[in-house]
């Protein structure tokens, strides 16, 4: 995957959050990437602040094929839930409104194994999609579930808050990449990532300083 041609650097937001202030169905962030091979294995880390109670999307994957190729939801405060191919398994964590919380969730093809982080720590492995191969023509959201390519957004599914250090691999990572990424200095380099991240604003999502 490599981000989309650009005449001007792509911006290092290290010191940037974005900002979706508003339940809507038309506010979100694109990420402008593409994906030269079909995957096999990947991670995904974020960052997330928000008070919201109800079901809400923080990343989406979408084909032609399947809108859930990967996503990764959260229910209710005290789960997290991971899409790949259509199928999920979830992770239940304890609530807590005290401040941002980073994310990360990996899966291997060969295996079927799912690993998940909750602020660095590793939860107990399960078990997804042994053999599926995930598509490469993909759009990729943050902040609503496509429920089609592209589209199919309902507001009540929206995130109100802060999604920040965004980034993806086609591996999976250890514990202690994990913890790397955490403070934005990600090992090995990622896809694509907030040190460097091709993305477009649609609606009222505002780049704001920490």
């Amino acid at each position: 995957m490599q981000p989309a041609p650009s005449l001007s650097p792509l911006p290092d937001l290290v010191n940037q959050v974005f900002v979706f202030p508003w339940e809507t169905k038309d506010s979100y962030v694109v990420l402008r990437a593409k994906l030269e091979q079909p995957l096999l294995n990947f991670t995904v880390c974020l960052r997330s602040y928000t008070d919201l109670t109800r079901p809400h999307s923080l990343f989406s994957y979408a084909t032609e094929t399947q809108d859930d190729e990967i996503l990764l939801f959260k229910p209710k405060p005290t789960e997290y839930r991971f899409h790949v191919g259509g199928k999920s398994v979830t992770f239940r964590v304890p609530e807590s409104f005290l401040g941002s919380e980073h994310v990360c969730a990996s899966w291997e093809s060969p295996t079927g194994i799912v690993r998940f982080w909750l602020n660095g720590k590793p939860w107990p492995r399960k078990g997804l999609q042994k053999d599926y191969v995930v598509g490469a023509e993909a759009v990729i959201l943050l902040g609503q579930e496509q429920d089609a390519f592209g589209g199919g957004f309902k507001a009540r599914h929206s995130f109100v808050g802060e999604i920040s250090d965004v980034y993806m691999w086609d591996r999976e990572l250890t514990t202690g990449e994990v913890g790397a990424a955490m403070y934005n200095s990600p090992l090995p380099a990622p896809i694509f990532g907030w040190r460097n991240l091709p993305y477009k604003i649609h609606g009222k999502v505002t780049p704001r300083v920490r």
